[in-house]
């Protein structure tokens, strides 16, 4: 297999790739990513991949030059004559942006999965698309997989008592009814209105907490108002704790300090986005994807059927 199927790695996504390949014991590709004085990305391949199964992991979280080196990594591999080009993008930046809510807007989900074709993709693997019908948007073939099996393993080893699957907002209870249905758990919901761009405001709770151990799952977490509004509500509705999760670790701006001064006890995230170490606070624990990403790329290198891994 280490013959044909090569793993780069972007910057933004060293350490999981390291992981990957650490799980399928193959050896990272060689490559090198410079910047210039005026900080314009140069990207070489070090090795041959002429007629090879390329596979390039990387983010595209914030800075925006993180997609762009996706871009030109996967540009570079295209010239240097790559059989087949795999964007793998364990945190599909832009995701969000999927319609026009309002008018004169861009849907820049469509316009990053443009980019990404143009460029000379081939096919995107990714994890827990905000939005699934992104997947829509892509000309291309699009493995779409789920840190589901990753985060159930590990809550039914918690083994909590009295468990109840609370979900955030709306848009969250297809997650949630998920989670709910794998642990055995009944499932409650937030109403939530937003006043405004990254501002949430809790209406009321549909469901009951009271005295239950309460689970808040969701995909990104990036202010973290939504996050600790429902925690909060949750806790004054009588939850016994509160433990909450997410695949994308976003937290920008003040979300650290919410969560905190949070009544949140203990909050679960994958590696899809790297936590510098401002943000490795004590109630964050850290899950990896890894492994789940190294099958998958197995599957698709060996043209396997991916929906295995999650039957």
């Amino acid at each position: 297999m280490a013959k044909t199927l090569k793993i780069f790695s972007g910057t933004a996504s060293k350490t999981l790739t390291k992981k990957i390949v650490s799980y399928l014991d193959i050896p990272i590709g060689d490559s090198s990513i410079r910047r210039f004085s005026d900080g314009e990305i140069w990207v070489k391949y070090n090795e041959n991949i002429r007629g090879c199964d390329v596979f390039i992991v990387q983010s595209t979280y914030s800075p925006a030059e993180n997609f762009l080196e996706l871009l030109i990594m996967i540009d570079a591999a295209r010239r240097s004559s790559a059989r087949r080009i795999t964007a793998v993008i364990p945190y599909f930046g832009y995701a969000r942006q999927d319609r026009k809510d309002q008018p004169r807007v861009a849907i820049t989900a469509k316009l990053a999965a443009n980019l990404i074709r143009t460029a000379g993709a081939d096919r995107v693997l990714t994890i827990d698309l905000h939005a699934p019908q992104v997947q829509g948007f892509f000309d291309i073939p699009l493995d779409h997989i789920y840190s589901s099996p990753v985060f159930a393993e590990y809550f039914k080893k918690r083994n909590l008592k009295n468990l109840v699957v609370l979900a955030p907002d709306i848009g969250g209870v297809k997650m949630a009814r998920a989670y709910a249905k794998r642990l055995k758990a009944p499932l409650a919901i937030i109403d939530k209105r937003r006043s405004g761009p990254n501002q949430a405001d809790v209406m009321h709770l549909i469901g009951t907490v009271k005295d239950k151990s309460v689970l808040i799952i969701d995909d990104i977490v990036d202010t973290a108002g939504t996050l600790v509004n429902a925690a909060e509500r949750a806790c004054k509705e009588g939850a016994k704790c509160v433990i909450t999760a997410c695949t994308h670790p976003i937290l920008s701006g003040g979300a650290i300090k919410k969560l905190k001064s949070s009544s949140i006890s203990e909050f679960v995230v994958m590696d899809t986005v790297p936590l510098p170490k401002e943000k490795k606070i004590d109630k964050i624990k850290v899950l990896s994807v890894a492994n789940l990403f190294g099958s998958a790329i197995k599957r698709i290198h060996n043209e396997e059927s991916i929906s295995i891994l999650f039957d």
